[in-house]
């Protein structure tokens, strides 16, 4: 039988229960913990503003404040999306065995490949998600052995994708890079350059009988540089704010942009990782698509040695190679 499968579990639960390890606490239980009735409006940024002194500074204030905002106008089309998003669902609507065909190594290093539970939770809790795992850039750094053969055009348009991705990329990394007081190439330069490695994953989260208890994702940053994320319309996202749980509001093809980690080591603060969670639904099936920028897995990461000096501005984060600070996060050691 192997790993249980939240799908399966899914198909399998009554009308009115959940087993017992994908009850929250009661200081994570969205049902408690969400502040009712309030959408939050985190910035939304018309990436295709001429005025690029307007648009540093939206980019720049909304990743000192916020640490999420969504883009619209960013040229990728909606068709591309609606690709992307169509082949990943087809996917996870195919039989178990035809699934597990791509089911990560248990004992394997890598997170590629269809999986369910990813990193040590406290007490054993299990967030009510699968997911499937692979790069899609650069070339050099794909393992087609995770790509699902099955739909036939997964990989066209997940290549299309990716290839859309790079202008959107190119010019977050030059915003955030010239925000800094640095030169436009810097950032992306410090995060491995050409060798910057985009990681896709698909969640998916099915119909759960007790959302009110349940969390897809428990409350996390992400290791990234930065995230950029395409969800369904199931209304899931949930950003931390002062201390308070909010939903993030939907917008039809819109980018989600999180600042990650490694961005926030590399500006040494200045950017804010944001910590987010998923809720799920009792009735639909939400998905999410995020792609992980990151750096590649011996790169040293650390605050940029430009944004950090003896007196006024000492590094607040070590520098380290990203693969041990991955495996520092994943097993809840300190950084």
């Amino acid at each position: 039988m192997g790993v249980e499968r939240v799908q399966d579990i899914a198909s399998a639960t009554s009308k009115d229960t959940i087993p017992v390890e994908f009850i929250r606490s009661e200081n994570e239980q969205p049902g408690i913990t969400t502040v009712p009735g309030t959408v939050l409006e985190c910035p939304i940024i018309d990436f295709s503003d001429p005025d690029e002194e307007k648009l540093l500074k939206q980019i720049f204030e909304a990743s000192t404040d916020w640490g999420m905002y969504q883009i619209v106008n960013h040229d990728i089309s909606n068709e591309a999306i609606a690709k992307l998003q169509a082949v990943g669902k087809e996917f996870f609507e195919l039989p178990h065995e035809e699934k597990e065909v791509y089911a990560k190594d248990p004992n394997s290093k890598s997170v590629e490949g269809y999986g369910t539970f990813l990193q040590k939770e406290l007490e054993g809790k299990k967030g009510w998600v699968d997911h499937l795992f692979h790069k899609i850039w650069p070339p050099s750094a794909i393992n087609y052995c995770f790509w699902p053969k099955n739909p036939a055009s997964y990989r066209e348009a997940n290549e299309e994708y990716a290839k859309n991705l790079h202008k959107v990329v190119e010019k977050l990394f030059k915003l955030l890079s010239l925000g800094l007081g640095l030169e436009a190439q810097e950032l992306k330069k410090a995060v491995g350059g050409d060798d910057l490695v985009y990681l896709l994953k698909i969640n998916y989260y099915p119909p759960c009988p007790r959302p009110d208890l349940a969390l897809g994702v428990v409350a996390h940053t992400d290791m990234s540089a930065l995230t950029i994320l395409v969800p369904n319309d199931v209304q899931g996202l949930q950003a931390c704010r002062d201390g308070q749980w909010y939903d993030v509001k939907y917008i039809p093809n819109a980018l989600v942009i999180h600042i990650g980690d490694q961005m926030e080591v590399m500006s040494n603060g200045k950017f804010k990782a944001v910590l987010h969670r998923t809720t799920v639904s009792k009735d639909k099936t939400r998905i999410s698509w995020p792609v992980f920028l990151e750096p590649p897995p011996d790169h040293i990461i650390g605050p940029h040695p430009k944004l950090v000096n003896d007196k006024e501005n000492p590094p607040k984060y070590k520098t380290k190679k990203y693969s041990e600070y991955v495996y520092n996060k994943l097993n809840k050691i300190p950084q």
